[in-house]
Order: structure tokens, then sequence, then C-alpha cells
């Protein structure tokens, strides 16, 4: 774990840990891996990988995400999808409640807070 909030290349970390089958998944298991780059005072920053599948959240923590590989879309309850895909990055505020299909391997960066 690196010891500053300073996040650099998070493409090129290779090496996640492997972090079990994803509780969320609503359909067959889902595979997780991840490493924590950072963590203070309740807050994390750390790479995500997840296998394709659909999954259902409810968010206890404000989460900041950037994908960098792979796709998903996206559903808040009583609101229209989205597709994230490399490149977004949006904030899914504490409280949230909807669904992450998950269409192939998704890698992200992730702040939660």
């Amino acid at each position: 774990m690196i010891t500053t909030p300073l996040i650099e290349a998070a493409n090129s970390v290779t090496e996640l840990e492997d972090w079990g089958p994803l509780a969320e998944a609503t359909g067959a298991e889902m595979l997780t891996s991840g490493v924590t780059l950072w963590s203070s005072d309740g807050a994390e920053a750390g790479i995500w990988q997840c296998t394709a599948g659909p999954s259902a959240w409810s968010l206890e923590q404000n989460e900041f995400v950037h994908v960098l590989s792979g796709s998903m879309t996206i559903t808040r309850e009583g609101e229209e999808s989205f597709l994230a895909g490399p490149g977004s990055t949006f904030l899914v505020p504490v409280g949230w409640k909807g669904t992450w299909e998950i269409h192939e391997t998704l890698r992200k960066l992730y702040v939660l807070f």
C-alpha cells in the first residue's frame, strides 16, 4: 500500500488480491479482486475488478468511480440507465440503490468516503 494519496498510473497496477465472490451478485457467481492504494479515517482508494454479471447495490458510503476497462450498465431505482466504460467518471452518493450489470470484466479506480 502506498502511503500518500497521490495515485499515478492506475492502469499500470497489475497485481490484484483475490477478494472472493461478490456478495451483491444477483445471478451467477461474480468474482472480485483488487488492491487498496490508500486509506485514512474511513476513506479508501483502490483498484477493484469484477467479472461479468448482474448485481444489486445499496450504498452506505459515497463512491467516486473512474472506469479503467470493461463496461457496465448502471440503473438507479426509478431512473434511466446509463452505460459506463473506459474513461467514464461518476459519483454514486450514499443511499444510492440500484443495479449494475457488468457486461465484461470491469476494472475501476474507486474512492469511498
